[in-house]
């Protein structure tokens, strides 16, 4: 009989899902995060289900540590009273099975459980070398693109195309061992970022592919790649060493299925044109395919020199509405490319409910940046700034130009501060 681990702070609600789920499988239970640890390294249950929001350790943070003691994939499935979209999707975000809103029914219940433990029986069985790609644990190209191609023609959900950055210098600096222990600890993250419903594989040496399932929010794409790119790095310098400084991290080209078509060769065309703008805009990041994709180089050119012409003579960092702003920093990445220019992206953010110091915050940063930086404000208390040719030295010296010159204003707010290369 499948074993089910039960984690909930309220006694109450362990009883109403033991209840429930007795009927059909073998259940173990737990009142806190620490203890359901201990019982699940010597239990080792078919599938978590926990609570979302408990004290001490929640069900998010449950799930990580529980996947950092497993050398497999932890099913886990939320449940939680909070009706907000929000937890609902980072709870997928950070790889949940499923997830379900109390009070519990029981016949949604049982029959979400029932789904998760047969797909964990389904992946069970393509164990079978001829369908797994052996380094990795993933479909391999041809079962890939086969039960991602059945996806595309029958459901609702996101392709993705992803291709590691910059691997070649792991291979060429610190071997091909090493380059093998990132390709196997990046097919780690993906699954750990998909549930159990979607499907990943290897289609190539550092490329793999991806589809989720009833996703149609690009914010969910977007943190994902995050993630992605976060814990890929950390693990990078915990292979390598801290001072290991290639610029490792995924590029990801997406597509909306059926929005974009059915047939998997097309969507895996237009996956392919945004992964490719993708990793000529910076790289470390996700595009969806669209229209603005048939965007060409001379018009990026085009768009960039008549917002430079307005520039006028002024001292003083550059202000442009986000837009512009964009169409800047396209052009920035690409002398970076053909320069090595160091260009840097630094978001500031004012913690503050003053307009009118606001207002002011952002006089200061245009009069204490160069005229060859480009300012913008993208929120209600947050800004971009573009620093040309700008090392670690001069940026740190920028930062403090800016909270010195905002500390003899007679304005309250905390500024913070967050760089991306």
């Amino acid at each position: 009989m499948q074993k089910i681990l039960i984690v909930d702070d309220e006694r109450i609600m362990l009883k109403i899902a033991t209840k429930i789920l007795s009927r059909e499988y073998e259940t173990i239970s737990a009142t806190s995060g620490a203890e359901a640890i201990e019982i699940f390294q010597r239990e080792r249950p078919d599938l978590v289900l926990s609570d979302l929001l408990m004290p001490g350790i929640d069900g998010y943070e449950l799930h990580r540590i529980l996947q950092e003691k497993s050398a497999e994939p932890v099913p886990i499935m939320f449940m939680t009273a909070d009706e907000s979209a929000e937890s609902e999707s980072k709870g997928f975000e950070v790889g949940a099975a499923d997830y379900i809103r109390k009070p519990l029914k029981a016949d949604v219940l049982l029959r979400r459980v029932k789904n998760i433990l047969d797909h964990l029986d389904k992946v069970q069985d393509l164990t079978e070398a001829a369908r797994l790609d052996m380094m990795t644990g993933l479909l391999n190209k041809i079962s890939a693109q086969r039960e991602i191609g059945k996806l595309c023609a029958t459901r609702q959900g996101v392709l993705m195309l992803l291709d590691l950055d910059n691997f070649k210098l792991v291979n060429d600096l610190y071997g091909h061992a090493m380059g093998d222990k990132i390709l196997i600890r990046f097919a780690e993250l993906i699954k750990g970022m998909i549930r159990s419903t979607d499907v990943a594989g290897r289609i190539g040496g550092d490329e793999f592919l991806a589809f989720c399932e009833d996703v149609r929010d690009e914010k969910i794409i977007f943190n994902k790649a995050r993630f992605l790119n976060h814990q890929l790095l950390i693990s990078a310098k915990n292979f390598m060493g801290a001072d290991m400084n290639i610029p490792l991290g995924t590029s990801i080209g997406a597509v909306f299925v059926p929005d974009e078509g059915r047939d998997f060769q097309t969507l895996m065309d237009k996956a392919d044109k945004a992964l490719y703008k993708v990793k000529h805009h910076g790289k470390h990041g996700c595009t969806f395919f669209g229209e603005d994709n048939s965007e060409t180089e001379h018009r990026i050119l085009a768009q960039t020199k008549i917002i430079l012409s307005e520039r006028n003579h002024e001292a003083g960092a550059y202000f442009v509405d986000f837009e512009k702003f964009k169409a800047v920093y396209q052009f920035a990445q690409r002398l970076k490319e053909n320069t090595q220019q160091a260009n840097n992206l630094l978001e500031v953010t004012l913690d503050t409910n003053d307009d009118e110091a606001r207002e002011e915050f952002l006089n200061v940063l245009i009069k204490n940046l160069r005229r060859s930086d480009c300012v913008t404000q993208c929120g209600r208390d947050q800004f971009l700034i573009l620093l040309n040719d700008a090392h670690d030295e001069k940026i740190k010296a920028i930062k403090n130009r800016i909270l010195t010159a905002w500390q003899n204003k007679n304005f309250s707010g905390e500024i913070t501060f967050e760089t991306t290369v």
